[in-house]
């Protein structure tokens, strides 16, 4: 049976506009932060929309509109408008930027990258990005300012130390010894100035630790009504800051294929360089969330410092491997295995046992 054109469907009395939707199955977005960029295609690929909205009126269209499958990039507004189109009947994926780019045809524009973001949406074999929760995205927000935290934190004391060593005052490498700076400072005689820039400093670290704690606090907090976030704490070495953040980012797993998807997702699987068919294998990929994968590697040395308390057929296998590779090695191995467990626990809806099998499927 032909489709009807937006012609004929004019002559049933439509208006122009939704004549136009009537044939439009495909709708790509670019979003902007006032200004957003549609492209629309009908069923057999032909071009049906071309327009420039605001923020307003692009809820508007959509509100009038028929149900459509609608693309975007995952990037900045791209989860809230996913579900706020999504609660009008549409259909809504994601798409990584990464995969976007290869489709975009000329020279770049709003437009060009509308038009690419369909031509990636009907590959057959694409991959899409699961819309989060708002509670996702609170707690995913809650890790960046704890991190930004930590690195004002960490920024913070360096020039502490960096300002004393000019002085000929050497401490002891940490923030351990900064709690004591006052005592440090009455014990040496150093230009009233400079105390007066190390008094500050040392009343700024004070406020970023205080904050730190209170974002630790908070996380805790939310982490007790979250049931895959208390199951993730039953991998070993795994904490409240890594299963929060993992049970933020990766959500209930199935918009991965197996464990070994979401351990390459983060960049946890060897890096392949294979041409004439022979296999070449590097070190890690380090693709995906950079935060994600050094917890998780964090989590396999924490993991690792407690080997001989540990027991299982985990503990066996990290003690076999240390006896062929070298720690960081297994590190980055056992943090591939945490991953995976992960993954498993998300979608079985079970907690980690030190008896069952280290690599879930």
């Amino acid at each position: 049976m032909v489709a009807p054109t937006p012609e004929r469907l004019r002559l049933q009395g439509l208006s122009n506009e939704e004549a136009i939707m009537q044939d439009t199955t495909l709708v790509g977005i670019d979003l902007g932060k006032h200004s957003f960029h549609l492209h629309g295609q009908s069923s057999s690929g032909k071009q049906t929309l071309r327009k420039k909205v605001t923020r307003k009126q692009l809820i508007e269209f959509f509100v009038k509109a028929q149900a459509c499958t609608v693309v975007m990039e995952a990037c900045a507004g791209a989860h809230c408008m996913a579900r706020t189109l999504a609660a009008f009947g549409h259909t809504v994926k994601l798409i990584s930027p990464q995969f976007v780019r290869p489709f975009v045809k000329t020279n770049k524009n709003d437009f060009v990258d509308a038009e690419a973001i369909c031509e990636a949406a009907v590959r057959p074999a694409m991959r899409f990005v699961t819309p989060k929760t708002e509670a996702q995205q609170t707690l995913s927000a809650l890790h960046r300012v704890r991190e930004s935290l930590v690195q004002d934190r960490v920024k913070t004391v360096n020039q502490i130390h960096g300002f004393l060593l000019e002085f000929g005052i050497s401490l002891p490498v940490g923030k351990a010894v900064i709690k004591r700076l006052p005592v440090v400072l009455s014990e040496h005689s150093l230009p009233p100035r400079l105390v007066a820039i190390l008094e500050r400093l040392h009343a700024h670290f004070k406020y970023l630790s205080e904050q730190t704690a209170e974002v630790d606090k908070e996380m805790a907090r939310q982490l007790t009504e979250d049931d895959l976030g208390q199951r993730l704490m039953t991998i070993p070495g795994v904490g409240p800051v890594t299963a929060s953040l993992l049970s933020a980012e990766m959500g209930d797993g199935k918009q991965y294929g197996g464990s070994r998807d979401f351990a390459a997702s983060i960049g946890l699987v060897p890096r392949q360089y294979s041409t004439g068919g022979r296999a070449n294998l590097l070190g890690i990929s380090k693709r995906g969330n950079k935060t994600i994968r050094r917890l998780l590697v964090q989590c396999a040395r924490s993991y690792m410092q407690r080997l001989d308390k540990q027991t299982g057929r985990l503990a066996e296998w990290v003690r076999t491997m240390l006896t062929r590779r070298h720690s960081s090695v297994v590190a980055c191995a056992l943090a591939n295995k945490f991953a995976r467990t992960a993954w498993a626990l998300a979608t079985r809806h079970t907690v980690f046992e030190p008896g069952s099998p280290t690599m879930p499927t």
